[in-house]
């Protein structure tokens, strides 16, 4: 399949698996940086290769053979985000960057070498979980959006949900990194900010950063 085919199968299933955004065709477009016809089109073009269901006006759901598809190319991009990570130190910008352009040309005898390499991770280095061989996660999600999270509780970063530069440098430079601990200090209803405290500094974060910084209590 081409990289276009791909990337746009990748497309549904992440933002199937998000609160905050949708399938429809729109939305797929704004995420891919394409037009919205190009997106229409493309969405018909798969529905005869029976990897979605397309509806007019309608979100676009995956099919068995779609879902497959996605998370095959889903496993090599966090495989190589964890080998890049382990070998190199990259950022986590970085690594999702590289990883964008060698998932598509990785063979899946190669993704297993390094799956293997890596002692079969469950998770990448954003907490993202990584499906294993038969394009199945096995592990169970019961982390939570940290604008979900209650006052007074400590709780650990589970995965950071986003692909932006200035978000990861931000995390970067704050210590809000996957694995670490935390301490929500207060949750402003009218502002939709929250208060944490992390290695003895006060944060205050808004919406926008805590619908996409995923925490578990403990």
């Amino acid at each position: 399949m081409s990289v276009a085919i791909e990337n746009f199968v990748k497309a549904i299933y992440k933002n199937d698996h998000h609160e905050t955004h949708n399938t429809k065709p729109g939305n797929i477009a704004k995420k891919l940086g394409i037009s919205n016809a190009a997106a229409t089109d493309m969405a018909k073009k798969l529905a005869t290769k029976d990897l979605l269901n397309y509806e007019k006006y309608q979100a676009l759901q995956l099919t068995e053979k779609g879902k497959k598809m996605a998370l095959n190319v889903i496993r090599k991009h966090r495989l190589w985000e964890a080998l890049l990570h382990k070998m190199f130190d990259m950022s986590l910008h970085e690594i999702h960057r590289e990883a964008e352009l060698l998932e598509h040309e990785t063979s899946n005898f190669l993704a297993n070498k390094i799956s293997d390499y890596l002692g079969n991770p469950k998770f990448d280095p954003h907490g993202d979980p990584i499906p294993n061989e038969a394009g199945e996660i096995t592990t169970i999600d019961t982390s939570i959006a940290l604008s979900h999270s209650k006052e007074n509780k400590n709780y650990t970063i589970s995965r950071l949900m986003s692909d932006d530069k200035e978000f990861f440098d931000f995390c970067s430079q704050n210590g809000l990194k996957y694995g670490n601990s935390i301490f929500v200090v207060k949750q402003f209803a009218t502002t939709k900010m929250t208060q944490l405290l992390i290695n003895n500094k006060t944060i205050l974060l808004n919406e926008d950063f805590t619908k996409i910084i995923y925490v578990n209590e403990f």
